[in-house]
Parts: C-alpha cells; sequence; structure tokens
C-alpha cells in the first residue's frame, strides 16, 4: 500500500446494526400484521386468523411463537375444554407500535414519492437498454 494512504475501519456492522436488530422482527410481513391486529386488545386465535389476510395456519402460529419469544406477545390459556387461548401485546409489543406506526405515517406520506422514482428509473433504465 502506498505510503501515507490510510486504510478506513469500517463504522458499520450487520452484527451490531440496531437498525437491523429491530427490522428482523418487523420485516416480516405477517409479524407486523399480527402486531396491527392486537394493537387494539386481545385475541384469540381464530380472532387473529380472520382479521389478517391471506394468512395461514402456519404462519399464523410461527409468527405468534416467533412474537412470544421476542417478548412482544403474550400467550394466556384459559383451562377450559377445549382450551381458550388469547394473544395480547405485552408492554414491550405496544411500545413496538408506537414506532411501527410512525413509519406507517411515512408511508402514508412518501410512499407515492418512492413509486414516482421507481417509474421514473424504470422508465431511464428502459430508454439506456435502447
Amino acid at each position: 500500500m502506498a505510503e501515507g494512504v490510510e486504510t478506513k475501519q469500517a463504522d458499520i456492522s450487520i452484527t451490531e446494526c440496531s437498525y437491523r436488530r429491530v427490522l428482523e422482527i418487523i420485516s416480516s410481513k405477517w409479524s407486523a400484521l399480527v402486531i396491527y391486529a392486537l394493537e387494539d386488545g386481545s385475541l384469540r386465535y381464530g380472532e387473529a386468523r380472520r382479521r389478517i389476510e391471506g394468512i395461514s395456519q402456519k404462519m399464523l402460529t410461527q409468527t405468534l411463537r416467533q412474537l412470544e419469544r421476542d417478548g412482544l406477545v403474550r400467550r394466556e390459556v384459559t383451562p377450559s375444554v377445549p382450551p381458550i387461548v388469547d394473544y395480547s401485546l405485552t408492554p414491550l409489543g405496544e411500545s413496538l407500535t408506537r414506532t411501527m406506526s410512525h413509519l406507517k405515517l411515512w408511508t402514508a406520506e412518501y410512499f407515492p414519492l418512492v413509486e414516482k422514482a421507481r417509474q421514473e428509473y424504470d422508465q431511464k433504465s428502459g430508454e439506456d437498454a435502447i
């Protein structure tokens, strides 16, 4: 290497990035939708499944388990025949809904600009290809 030339150390790490950590939780479309569905209060499994369009039984089960593992969802079983299972957000999960609401507001305000930029890019890219 040439004398006097310094190499810059990476200052952004995939393992340390706090944004990446939270995005691991909410980037799954199902996680975000389950959290949104539970925002208004507890739901039984069947109610959650009816509220979330297109989610399979398997995906709902996996998503609820992962959110419970992450400490965002509470699962309460009431002993009966059959058992009654309610899902609700924990205080930690409720705190995430506030952050997610900011993303929702940003999306409502700015996503049309993203779509416009995509169209312009695609048109320009198409012209460059000719």
